[in-house]
């Protein structure tokens, strides 16, 4: 047997199932983004619901919801008939999952929301279902089979609901203007957390810590600079204080490798003009993305004039644990 090929065979089974469920959504889903928003706006929670694998993935929803700042609580179907049922207010969103729709413990407590006041918001296989028919709005969560070669453990039927709710979840989170500091305040641990609570000119070096020569500077003045400052580049500056360039050991070591004796020869020659910079009020995060993106070990830091006040250095957001 092959087993890769089987593994493939699985995989392009749920990606069959996911590019369907992608074609039909359509104004419902748009429906059920207005119900969202209007049930957090209202002071209100979404409460996920479903029993089985179905229970197992709506526990993952709710956890996504409350990661992006959508207040969400998890409602066991037969708890909810001895009690739990006392968590659920008018006003409040109940999503339900079930791929049949006919999932008894789910429709016995039916009658029972509704009575408290909730509105209800199916992800169902069974666009025909009890389920169906009580519910304000349905997602249309259908496969045509599941990756199982049996076509009975829930796996493409799993693997759609779960996506679905990240759509739900994602364009929620555009829909009430969610940004990344949002996120960090519900994310402070970790490196994560660290990049996305943490401001740029927490994090920078500066005074000392920073070389810095003017353009008239010769290469030999920079790598002092850098040796004083302990640091593997200098920032360049013109005679109105500006930046003008960033001068890196990388460059020196390129430049001799080309040029031989270069120590007297003028900085500015070998500096990289222009260099990408950021301010000191920034996220850390953004220190991130912009050293990755331009591939770049050191980030000046100036202010609104464009006077360096400071630098990242790679090493030092291994040493915060910021990355």
């Amino acid at each position: 047997m092959d087993y890769a090929a089987k593994a493939r065979h699985v995989v392009g089974l749920e990606i069959a199932e996911l590019e369907r469920l992608r074609d039909r959504i359509d104004g419902t889903f748009e429906g059920a983004i207005r119900l969202l928003v209007e049930t957090l706006a209202g002071g209100h929670k979404i409460i996920v619901c479903g029993v089985g694998k179905s229970g197992t993935i709506g526990r993952k929803i709710a956890a996504t919801f409350n990661s992006t700042g959508a207040a969400s609580v998890v409602l066991n179907a037969q708890d909810a008939l001895h009690g739990d049922l006392g968590m659920v207010v008018a006003g409040d969103c109940v999503m339900v999952l079930s791929h049949s729709g006919e999932t008894e413990e789910v429709l016995n407590l039916l009658p029972h929301l509704k009575t408290q006041g909730a509105r209800l918001l199916a992800l169902t296989g069974g666009a025909n279902s009890s389920l169906a028919q009580h519910c304000d709005l349905v997602l249309d969560a259908s496969i045509e089979r599941e990756a199982c070669p049996l076509n009975l453990a829930p796996t493409s039927s799993s693997t759609v609901q779960l996506v679905l709710g990240d759509a739900l979840a994602m364009v929620l989170l555009e829909a009430r203007g969610f940004e990344a500091e949002n996120f960090a305040r519900l994310h402070p641990g970790g490196s994560l957390g660290r990049a996305l609570l943490t401001r740029v000119g927490d994090i920078m070096r500066k005074d000392q810590r920073v070389a810095v020569v003017r353009l008239q500077a010769t290469v030999q003045m920079g790598l002092t600079a850098m040796t004083q400052a302990r640091s593997g580049a200098c920032l360049v500056v013109g005679d109105d204080g500006l930046l003008a360039g960033i001068f890196t050991q990388g460059d020196f070591v390129r430049a001799f490798q080309k040029g031989g004796q270069i120590g007297n020869k003028p900085v500015r020659d070998f500096m990289t003009r222009r260099p990408i910079a950021i301010s000191e009020d920034r996220l850390a995060v953004e220190v991130l993305t912009l050293l990755r993106d331009h591939h770049v070990d050191d980030l000046p830091v100036v202010d609104a004039e464009g006077r360096p006040t400071g630098m990242v250095d790679t090493q030092d957001l291994s040493r915060l644990r910021l990355i």
